[in-house]
């Protein structure tokens, strides 16, 4: 029996080697084929430090756009950008500091975002924390749902403004295949009953849906249009508080997306000529994709839409 379970994995050892080409290039999944010149435009890009954020910012600077990196670690967005310029000619790329998870940072970027830039084409909502131990932001939220959802609803909100007057504009918001597996748990938003990682994180990925659909309903006539994308399974730090996840991520590496790989979505959904008057749409593999049941509830994503403004102290008509 132990030796035919030897042989067994031999044998699919085997079979992945022969076939680890195929198997990448079925994995790397939709390449963005746009052609697109960015010349001129202005796009901000939140988490752009590293991953697909990172990718994202260094396909765009090589389309000719000015690219604002809005890290966390400044530092480690410096590293990003002076990387993007020693490899893209002519590169436009800044970085500034922005903590999702805090409020009081957001507003004080978005108040000097305001005064020093003076358009913005394209708003890539990316950042983002995945199966995090329970903590909470600044604010008291949830860490999941505050960054990701919350953190990323309140920025868009301040920066509204100023994508209408550079319209036509796009919003990107970064979501997940996860959401399918998300609810919306209005009794307890913050997760304060119980707390499940794996849950919390799905829910703030649905979160992002239907803030895209409610969104997408409100802009209807601005020039401004917003859709969200899966990009994929990425190899990339997004799993470093999951030690299951990790190890997972470690074994079916071969299956995954390199950072560039799960980029292309993004970039797909900020150029494409195509989409220039779709909105409020999900993408996956540049190609529409599909949306969970929950996911296209208009009265869940209206709930959610007046809660998050409660919370965050605004008012967004």
């Amino acid at each position: 029996m132990f030796l035919l379970l030897i042989a067994g994995i031999g044998v699919v050892a085997l079979l992945l080697v022969v076939f680890a080409p195929q198997i990448r290039k079925y994995a790397a999944g939709g390449v963005c084929l746009s052609k697109a010149r960015l010349d001129g435009k202005t796009v901000l890009i939140t988490g752009a430090n590293t991953g697909i954020g990172k990718e994202t910012a260094w396909d765009l600077a090589a389309r000719g756009a000015r690219v604002i990196l809005a890290c966390r670690d400044v530092e480690k967005g410096e590293e990003a950008a002076a990387e993007i310029r020693s490899n893209v000619s002519g590169a436009q790329v800044e970085v500034r500091e922005l903590d999702l998870a805090d409020t009081c940072s957001i507003r004080a970027f978005a108040q000097r975002f305001l005064r020093e830039v003076n358009h913005l084409h394209v708003l890539i909502n990316n950042a983002g924390v995945m199966m995090c131990p329970y903590m909470k932001t600044a604010d008291g939220f949830e860490m999941q749902l505050g960054v990701n959802h919350l953190g990323h609803f309140l920025l868009t909100y301040l920066l509204i403004g100023l994508l209408k007057r550079s319209a036509p504009a796009r919003i990107v918001v970064v979501s997940s295949l996860a959401h399918n597996f998300g609810w919306i748990r209005f009794h307890d938003l913050m997760s304060l009953g119980s707390y499940n990682s794996g849950l919390a994180y799905c829910q703030s990925k649905l979160a992002n849906v239907l803030f895209t659909r409610e969104l997408a309903r409100r802009l209807e006539g601005s020039g401004v249009t917003v859709n969200s994308v899966h990009p994929g399974s990425v190899r990339s730090e997004l799993v470093r508080h999951s030690t299951m996840m990790s190890l997972l991520f470690t074994i079916f590496s071969l299956f995954l997306k390199t950072a560039r790989e799960g980029a292309q979505t993004s970039v797909y959904c900020a150029v494409a000529e195509e989409l220039h008057s779709i909105s409020g749409k999900h993408f996956s593999d540049c190609a529409p994709a599909f949306v969970a049941p929950q996911g296209r509830s208009e009265k869940t994503a209206r709930r959610l839409w007046d809660i998050s403004c409660e919370l965050l102290g605004i008012e967004w008509d």
